[in-house]
């Protein structure tokens, strides 16, 4: 019987996790991860890998150097370094490679969205829409939003931060996912009055989305950016699929 076949996995995002988890007994998963979480949820029986690659070419090297037969890019929708960096790896080394990307977000009836470019973009229309702002778009993010200082912000990370280049900003811990009704709470709470957010996708941090359209808030959603070309697909079953016929070309 032929050995296993060796599959790079990179992750950070529950689908990666769940992924990982379902085929850990059929392929050698190395799953790896950027490192910026403490404690970030990590699937069982795989090889964890933390920290970048060092670009293209030590990608490239770690693939050949690895025996890493196909590659899965399970990253954030925004983890637009890495994922252009895996395509082009995977491109010189002739390695095989998924893009597991979730499904967009869209609006609904009773959404008020207000579509931004980018984080500058999303900075010069929230002083358009409110004064009291809850920015969902990561810690890296916030310097864009620096100059906003008549602006009230509120930031929730799953680590704590040492600082911020926010003037007014209220900082809370938590890790989701959350209910609609925590983030209806929340907002409440705090008397937001606009939310920024990236544009995501999926289901386990929408609440937040839907608790916006219920307080009639309303919402600067940052789309998503380009994506290398390459097989895509926007579910766990179909990246099973895919593995499969992998699988099924070595036996």
């Amino acid at each position: 019987m032929p050995d296993r076949q060796r599959v790079l996995i990179l992750g950070g995002t529950s689908e990666a996790v769940d992924l990982a988890n379902a085929v850990t007994d059929r392929f050698d998963i190395i799953y790896s991860l950027a490192g910026r979480t403490k404690e970030p949820s990590i699937p069982e029986n795989a090889t964890i890998r933390t920290g970048g690659f060092g670009g293209v070419a030590a990608l490239s090297a770690w693939v050949r150097g690895h025996d890493v037969s196909l590659v899965i890019d399970a990253t954030h929708p925004f983890a637009e370094q890495i994922s252009a960096n895996a395509a082009n790896a995977c491109k010189m080394t002739g390695t095989p490679r998924l893009r597991l990307l979730r499904p967009a977000w869209d609006t609904v009836p009773g959404d008020s969205w207000h579509r931004a470019d980018d984080v500058a973009d999303a900075a010069r229309l929230l002083p358009l829409l409110g004064r009291a702002a809850f920015l969902s778009v990561g810690r890296k993010e916030l310097n864009a939003f620096a100059g906003l200082r008549a602006m009230r912000f509120l930031i929730r990370t799953v680590d704590p931060l040492n600082s911020l280049p926010l003037l007014r900003a209220e900082r809370i811990i938590g890790r989701g996912p959350f209910t609609l009704e925590q983030e209806t709470a929340l907002m409440r709470e705090h008397k937001i009055d606009v939310l920024v957010s990236k544009n995501s996708g999926g289901n386990k941090t929408y609440a937040k989305i839907a608790a916006a359209r219920i307080l009639s808030i309303p919402v600067v959603m940052i789309k998503r950016p380009c994506f290398p070309s390459g097989v895509t697909v926007d579910n766990i079953g179909e990246a099973l699929e895919w593995l499969k016929l992998r699988e099924q070309k070595t036996t």
